[in-house]
């Protein structure tokens, strides 16, 4: 899993490094139920990513990759400078109703396979999220308009993500758990963090991950964590990073080492990136 075009850099599909020996998904960053000013539109999503990703580009990264799929993820931290929030409607099914609509749209303009949930910002009451972002999950997988659901909790977060998940577990195919966030710096705690994460989550659905030049684990020393993860028997099916944009600058180093140890283990039956 590979989150692309969130920081406003100019950034091609084709420039990231594709093994065509795993499932690769892109994920776009990020489509957004607000206006340009962050004002909130009711479950009305618009997409924000880079505009060098554009319907003909994921039509042409799908049709040279075939072990490629594209999702798109939802809210994320900002836009511009305005925080994002969740926000309870007014009228929730409503607000399904909006969402299901313009994601369907969105979607099916752009020849997507999925989304994933990304809002990081709650409401001291947030009783509302599970329900209507499972909702929404559901009724585009029933309605066969997506193949693929991930959610990306961490640890500020993880318990309105643990309600959707007990409630909704069985339509979301990946957690996208942002290690980074826990700030931890070896092996050793990436391990016990990836423990801990695996019992409020299915262990066989969760993703480690790591934050190009960013927080938690650098460098190397995450691929310590791979193998140190794995032989305390934990099956790794796959990784997330944090993100394409990042590593335009150091040749997608991580990107092509995350692929290569998924090829290579011999644990992984249908690894994901």
């Amino acid at each position: 899993m590979e989150y692309i075009g969130a920081t406003g850099v100019s950034i091609e599909f084709t420039s990231v490094p594709i093994s065509q020996s795993i499932d690769f998904h892109f994920i776009l960053s990020f489509a957004i139920d607000a206006d340009s000013s962050g004002n909130p539109q009711n479950g009305t999503f618009s997409p924000y990513w880079s505009s060098t990703l554009t319907p003909k580009a994921v039509k042409s990264i799908k049709s040279i990759y075939s072990n490629v799929k594209v999702l798109a993820s939802l809210s994320g931290w900002s836009l511009g400078q305005k925080v994002l929030s969740w926000y309870n409607p007014h009228d929730q099914n409503l607000w399904i109703s909006n969402a299901f609509f313009s994601l369907k749209s969105i979607i099916e303009t752009y020849g997507l396979d999925g989304i994933d949930i990304d809002y990081e910002r709650f409401p001291k009451h947030h009783e509302s999220f599970a329900y209507c972002i499972g909702e929404v999950i559901a009724r585009l997988k029933k309605k066969g308009v997506i193949s693929v659901a991930t959610i990306a909790p961490f640890y500020t977060t993880v318990i309105p993500y643990i309600e959707l998940y007990t409630r909704y577990g069985d339509h979301i195919d990946y957690v996208n758990y942002q290690f980074y966030t826990d700030k931890v710096k070896t092996p050793e705690t990436y391990l016990e963090a990836f423990r801990n994460r695996t019992q409020q989550f299915d262990k066989n659905k969760v993703l480690p991950s790591y934050e190009v030049n960013g927080r938690g684990i650098q460098g190397d020393a995450f691929f310590e964590a791979l193998k140190l993860v794995e032989d305390n028997g934990f099956i790794i099916s796959g990784a997330m990073i944090f993100s394409a944009d990042a590593s335009l600058s150091n040749g997608f180093y991580y990107e092509k080492k995350t692929q290569a140890y998924l090829v290579n283990n011999s644990t992984v039956t249908s690894g994901n990136l």
